[in-house]
């Protein structure tokens, strides 16, 4: 396994425990001891999973699975010593799952394990998926990669080469919401600046 998991707890024991189990495991693990140094890692490097401690010295939990959801997809685990009923539904509308201490590590690694192997399984092979597709054929419009040719209701749409990779890259995103500068850096491979 390859898989780099993120821990964040300021319990330094308890975030070695984890270390130690998961790297048990042939995970990656980027360890941190506080909620601003864990969102500089997701910054720089690609994570798999997080676990994260909700009461944290600077940032607390929540907030940074919340941050982490507005970029990256990857499972949330959070691991807390808050047990009331309303801080696990807290934390399960925003996190994968919700482990509460004091827990068994063997059960920890099994939900990891559980949570890479549905995300890994389940949410990207679409993704690749849709990045194969050499054909879309949306309401009445035929788009082929192949051939570089747009029909709309059977009537070939004359389309320049930028025209073409605007309407290919819409096609891909259907459903998504796409910002300017996502469809500029795809089309023209360049930031954007306002």
């Amino acid at each position: 396994m390859n898989e780099k998991i993120l821990v964040v707890d300021d319990e330094k024991e308890l975030a070695d425990l984890v270390e130690v189990y998961l790297k048990n495991e042939g995970f990656t693990v980027y360890k941190y001891y506080n909620g601003t140094d864990a969102l500089k890692c997701v910054e720089s490097d690609e994570m798999n999973l997080a676990i994260l401690d909700v009461m944290l010295p600077d940032i607390d939990g929540y907030q940074i699975c919340q941050k982490i959801r507005e970029k990256f997809n990857f499972p949330v685990i959070m691991l807390t010593a808050k047990v009331e009923d309303r801080d696990k539904i807290m934390g399960l509308s925003i996190a994968d799952d919700y482990i509460t201490k004091p827990f068994n590590p063997l059960e920890m690694v099994a939900r990891v394990k559980a949570q890479l192997r549905q995300y890994m399984r389940y949410k990207q092979p679409q993704t690749q998926q849709v990045s194969k597709r050499s054909e879309y054929d949306i309401r009445g419009m035929t788009i082929s990669k192949i051939s570089h040719k747009c029909t709309l209701f059977g009537k070939e749409l004359q389309l320049t080469p930028t025209e073409f990779s605007i309407l290919w890259y819409l096609c891909e995103n259907q459903g998504k919401v796409v910002s300017t500068e996502e469809l500029f850096e795809a089309v023209w491979g360049e930031k954007y600046y306002d």
